[in-house]
Order: structure tokens, then sequence, then C-alpha cells
């Protein structure tokens, strides 16, 4: 699993001209599967994301993560994270989990986050979306399962 998570002052997702999703301050996930990722590892890395202190506290240190400072989450499918772009100029995206798959464990982080307190929003996915944002730093984190200790 990837995300690449952004702190936002504000950030929505239309689809269609319809906002499927949107919140004020907290953060926005783009969030892809790769190919063998497993439900099992979403606990430990959704919790990697609501736990991040990347929100200032009153003294403007980074030490406030999104479940302290009552943020949001904009929680988007994005299956361009797993692609290789590294041989030649036209992405791959063999890496990147089937559909269905995906779709399942998107839909799993979704419950989730929910489950965990967060006001969460989410984009269509599958659907051709529209992001609108404005990025408070900019402060943008990149997370891949991969890198986690200990994973097999």
């Amino acid at each position: 699993m990837k995300a690449v998570i952004q702190r936002v002052n504000k950030a929505s997702c239309t689809v269609d001209g319809a906002i499927t999703g949107s919140i004020e301050k907290g953060l926005l996930v783009y969030f892809g599967v790769d190919k063998g990722d497993d439900a099992s590892l979403l606990p430990r890395f959704l919790d990697k994301i609501i736990k991040l202190r990347c929100f200032e506290d009153g003294n403007g240190k980074m030490n406030l993560s999104v479940l302290d400072s009552d943020g949001g989450v904009l929680f988007i499918s994005q299956f361009t994270l797993s692609a290789d772009v590294y041989h030649g100029n036209r992405p791959s995206f063999d890496s990147a989990e089937s559909p269905d798959k995906a779709e399942m464990i998107y839909e799993s982080a979704v419950r989730y986050l929910r489950e965990k307190g967060i006001r969460t929003e989410t984009g269509v996915f599958g659907a051709h979306m529209e992001i609108s944002y404005i990025n408070d730093g900019p402060v943008t984190f990149c997370l891949d399962s991969a890198c986690f200790p200990g994973k097999s």
C-alpha cells in the first residue's frame, strides 16, 4: 500500500460536477494498493497516518495528529501510486492490484478510519475525480507499507 498525505486547510473531490466529499482542516490522503497487499496491514498503515504528528501545537511545533487537531480526512483512491515510471516514458501499472481487490481494501480502509472516529470523506473509487485543495505548509509525506520495519 502507498499513500501520499498532505496537510490541508481544505480539500474537496468532485465527480461529474457533484462534490462527493469535502473537509476543512485535515489530511488529503491519496491511497493506492499494490498487487499482493493484504487488508491485514491496514490497521498499522492507517494508524501511522492518523497518528502522524504533522499539525502545529500552540508553540508552532508539529506535535499534533489529525486526531489531536480534530481534523478530517479526504481519502482518495489513487491506483497511479503503483506506477512504474522508471522504464520508458509510459507508466506501467502492472504492479497495481486488480480493481475488485483494491476497492475492497479501499472500502475497508474507509470503514477503519470512521470506526476510529475520524471524520472521513471520500471520492468515488475508479471514477475520474477532480481534487481541489489548499496545502498547508506545504506539508506532504509519502508512506509505503513495503518500508515498514519487520514487513515480510
